[in-house]
């Protein structure tokens, strides 16, 4: 088998994090969510522990809830960085804050909330080595099933605001003790497909060989 690899690249460098272009007013069938988390459940995990949890959220009222929660955590900083990048100038991070801003005023408004979790809760002295390998046995399904809605004409974005309340999430949705939310991810249809490359630095100049 071999892939198309300018397809292939095209997905991987124009799968953006998606706020003001998210269509609010298209609902999204459960079938098509079902058909990206069967495509990230195929992600690694550590030691094949498959602890990955989903929690799919489309009732209005928790969405809101959601979303109030979200407000709660996040309103201060992402109005207090936008500001910041105002007076700096940096038109680009100030684009981000913009969109960051939207999407917390209308994420009650989108249709579909994932809540991606990990079975397992580690406690506060937890080593990094144990922590890095948790969180790598469900960001890399995390980004598989963001492609994966990206390939199908979706978007989403990956925030972590609301889990500054996330035991009031918890509590709202039923998550049990044992079981770690690790992003909210706002899903919807996009307003268009055209997303390009962001601006990043050269490969060269952030990456070292054999030593720093």
């Amino acid at each position: 088998m071999e892939f198309d690899i300018p397809m292939t690249d095209e997905l991987l460098a124009t799968t953006r994090a998606v706020r003001k272009r998210l269509d609010l007013t298209k609902p999204v069938p459960r079938d098509v969510i079902n058909e990206c988390l069967e495509l990230a459940i195929q992600a690694p995990t550590g030691s094949n522990s498959q602890g990955w949890r989903w929690v799919v959220v489309e009732d209005a009222d928790k969405r809101k809830a959601l979303a109030d929660l979200y407000r709660k955590g996040g309103e201060a900083y992402l109005t207090s960085a936008s500001e910041q990048a105002q007076t700096s100038g940096d038109s680009q991070t100030l684009r981000v804050y913009s969109s960051a801003l939207y999407l917390m005023e209308h994420l009650h408004e989108v249709p579909v909330h994932v809540i991606p979790c990990i079975q397992g809760r580690p406690s506060s002295d937890t080593p990094p080595v144990m922590m890095a390998g948790l969180l790598a046995s469900i960001y890399p399904a995390v980004w598989s099933f963001q492609l994966a809605l990206r390939a199908r004409g979706l978007g989403s974005a990956l925030t972590t605001l609301h889990m500054i309340h996330e035991k009031e999430a918890a509590e709202l949705l039923g998550i049990p003790e044992d079981v770690m939310q690790v992003a909210l991810l706002p899903v919807a249809y996009t307003v268009g497909t055209d997303f390009k490359r962001a601006k990043r630095p050269p490969v060269a100049n952030i990456t070292h060989w054999n030593q720093w």
